[in-house]
């Protein structure tokens, strides 16, 4: 409440609204303030200049706010009702009061909550059937939508360039925070090089007239089931720039395709582009799929990142963003045709592994998996409390560690599936330990190293003292139990050469994350 304008402020009382809602409830995304008032909703433009979208001024809040009903009465004319004036007198605020304006507002009918496509996909509850019911209202929009000259200029590689290249110069600022260098780097070579190579495809699909005035914001956020009536509703399409709603209808289904691959359900995804592409005849657009869902997902990215880098947003608003960010630029790497990346950092207690693989998986924007810290929440037990055993005892007997190993070797096998790369930290002192990790990656087709970590005993000596002076370390590693390590440890003969890096400790830290990046070839990768 506190972060929000004056005038916001004033419009979450129910003397606002002229019915008098029970509830208020306030959304936000970085361009809007949504209220919810019972059975209806008001969505008032921030004033925001983000280049691809002006609303600075009253009149072009207005202009877009008659534009967004005019534009989705084609798609669900029974939810978009009017626009409406909001009105200031003395400390209240009104919406559809008497005088001069201060805001403008889309006045809506209330969509079902239990019936949202997104509430459907996270309770398990999507069917085939409600796949059914988009397809069958899709294919005659597109078929009835606006296109000829004016539409097919966004069909032009042209505007297609300046699109995608568009993304990547509003990203910079996030490249290092959301975004890995290396990702980054290979997203745009791939898709400037994609769109070089394929210049007659594009050209093919303005011809043919697959070009047309869409959606242009297609994905479960902006679909709703009514399942009583069997109807669903596709609302809140792109009114604010006309070249982001209009272009190839293979854009606008790549991105609902994303969106199911995102929520991690691609048979559903398979199937939506299936039942498409029979029903309208259209196979051309299998071509540009994978193109347009990597340019998709790379828009949901960037969005997230402006949410969470957005002052007026809560701080859960901005972790949940910019998480979701950092998943979307995930898909758009793999779309992409990039290989998620696994680094295992290993080594006896003492040699300084954790220190490097906490400080390069924060390099890569890795997922970093402790085997201390992974070992004690299996267990219920707090990371930072400390657990002393000797060598091979309790928590950490053989039967618990390799547990331990084998969860470790499942999460980084679930989140390199996802694109995200992982790096693991524990010491694999075995061939049967390593073993774990390497059995479960051996058909992935990803890209992986071994990084082995070595100190002179005086260094590790010193460590441990100085460890043991720190607080909230999660690490129990003693002087002992290097010692009996180093009397049982195998070394890794089982990992090719090219695949292993030995790295001498001494050194700062920062010399040897870019000798990993190195041995990784990610300062010079390129797509092919």
């Amino acid at each position: 409440m506190a972060n929000l304008p004056p005038l916001i402020q004033k419009l979450l009382k129910k003397e606002a609204y002229p019915h008098h809602p029970e509830e208020i409830k306030l959304l936000q995304t970085h361009i809007s303030y949504v209220f919810l008032a019972d059975d209806l909703v008001y969505k008032i433009k921030k004033p925001v200049d983000f280049g691809f979208l002006d609303f600075t001024t009253l009149e072009k809040r207005k202009f877009f706010c008659e534009r967004e009903v005019e534009l989705n009465r084609r798609l669900c004319p029974e939810i978009y009702l009017e626009v409406v004036p909001v009105v200031e007198q003395n400390d209240k605020a009104f919406f559809e009061g008497e005088g001069e304006p201060v805001e403008w507002a889309v006045k809506m009918k209330r969509m079902p909550e239990e019936g949202m496509m997104g509430r459907l996909i996270k309770e398990g509850r999507l069917k085939l059937k409600h796949i059914d019911l988009i397809v069958d209202k899709l294919v005659p929009f597109y078929q009835e939508a606006e296109t000829g000259p004016e539409v097919n200029k966004y069909g032009s590689l042209e505007t297609i360039s300046f699109n995608v290249n568009e993304n990547f110069t509003q990203t910079k600022d996030f490249v290092g925070k959301a975004l890995a260098r290396h990702r980054y780097d290979f997203i745009v070579n791939w898709s400037n090089t994609f769109m070089e190579e394929n210049k007659k495809l594009f050209e093919e699909r303005v011809a043919r007239g697959f070009i047309r005035d869409g959606h242009g914001d297609l994905y479960s956020a902006n679909i709703c089931f009514d399942e009583p009536q069997n109807k669903v509703y596709i609302f809140d399409c792109i009114e604010f720039n006309d070249r982001f709603r209009c272009g190839d209808v293979a854009q606008d289904l790549a991105f609902l395709a994303m969106d199911l691959d995102f929520h991690q359900l691609k048979d559903f995804s398979g199937y939506f582009i299936e039942k498409y592409v029979k029903l309208s005849g259209d196979q051309g657009l299998l071509e540009l799929l994978d193109f347009y869902k990597c340019y998709r997902a790379y828009v949901r990215g960037k969005i997230g990142c402006f949410t969470w880098a957005s002052p007026e947003v809560d701080e859960k608003t901005k972790e949940t963003n910019l998480a979701a960010a950092k998943r979307y630029f995930d898909l758009a790497y793999l779309y992409a045709g990039g290989s998620p990346i696994l680094v295992v950092v290993f080594g006896l207690s003492g040699t300084g592994k954790s220190t490097l693989a906490r400080v390069l998986s924060e390099r890569l924007l890795a997922n970093y998996y402790n085997s201390d810290i992974v070992r004690k929440r299996m267990l219920e037990i707090p990371p930072e409390e400390h657990v002393y055993e000797p060598f091979g005892k309790g928590i950490y007997s053989e039967e618990m560690t390799q547990k331990t190993y084998e969860a470790m070797a499942s999460y980084a096998v679930a989140d390199l599936g996802t694109g995200r790369d992982v790096v693991l930290d524990a010491t694999y002192r075995s061939k049967a330990l390593r073993a774990t990790v390497l059995e479960q990656i051996k058909d992935l087709g990803i890209d992986w190293l071994w990084v082995q970590c070595v100190a002179p005993d005086e260094i590790i000596k010193k460590r441990f003292e100085e460890r043991a002076k720190k607080e909230g370390e999660p690490s129990d590693g003693r002087w002992e139990i290097y010692v009996k390590q180093k009397e049982v440890f195998e070394p890794p003969s089982e990992i090719p050469e090219e695949r292993l890096l030995v790295l001498e400790t001494t050194r700062p830290v920062e010399e040897l994350v870019e000798e990993v990046i190195k041995k990784l070839g990610l300062s010079e990768r390129k797509a092919l």
